[in-house]
């Protein structure tokens, strides 16, 4: 019976929004699961709003359209979140979460949480990119994937740069630990 989670990331361009998606679906497969990673193309550039997306199931994966209606949402910059797209599709059950240094409520039925991920990428990487940061996040949102899969996917996606590879493991791993659910 599949179990199909449909995650929406929303970022700026520059943010990491893809390599997010990117991880989370390998990070799902070293869990032995499917799952399926991809970008919305457009006219994209650094600072842009962008999306990416990502499955996770227990069978293989055959739909190939966008997400339309997540069982979560990630946002990456908290200035997105005046826009009609976050909310876009959301189930009753839906859960946001999104990188903030402040408590964000949304109305409506929909778990919210959050995380100052920015300052903790800053003190860490010293560079607001938070996309490694929030998949700390996620994880300990959701358990759909285990910390140590996600370092696996850190490491292989970033194992040529050996310091870079340190500091993103290490933020999952901070992330993970000051997320309150």
């Amino acid at each position: 019976m599949s179990i199909m989670i449909e995650i929406r990331i929303h970022g700026r361009g520059g943010q990491g929004a893809v390599t997010m998606a990117t991880l989370l679906a390998k990070a799902a497969g070293y869990d032995d699961k499917y799952a399926q990673a991809f970008p919305a193309f457009g006219p994209e550039r650094r600072g842009a709003p962008v999306k990416a997306f990502c499955r996770i199931d227990n069978i293989p994966i055959t739909i190939r359209s966008q997400v339309y209606s997540p069982d979560y949402v990630v946002v990456l910059d908290p200035t997105l979140l005046s826009l009609p797209e976050i909310s876009e599709g959301l189930k009753e059950k839906s859960v946001i979460i999104v990188n903030s240094p402040e408590k964000v409520t949304m109305g409506g039925p929909n778990k919210v949480l959050s995380l100052d991920a920015s300052t903790l990428a800053l003190d860490i990487m010293g560079k607001d990119i938070v996309n490694t940061a929030m998949l700390g996040v996620f994880a300990k949102a959701t358990a759909l994937v285990n910390t140590d899969s996600i370092k696996d996917a850190v490491r292989e996606v970033f194992g040529k740069d050996g310091k870079m590879t340190e500091l993103n493991t290490r933020l999952v791993q901070e992330a993970y630990e000051r997320t309150e659910v």
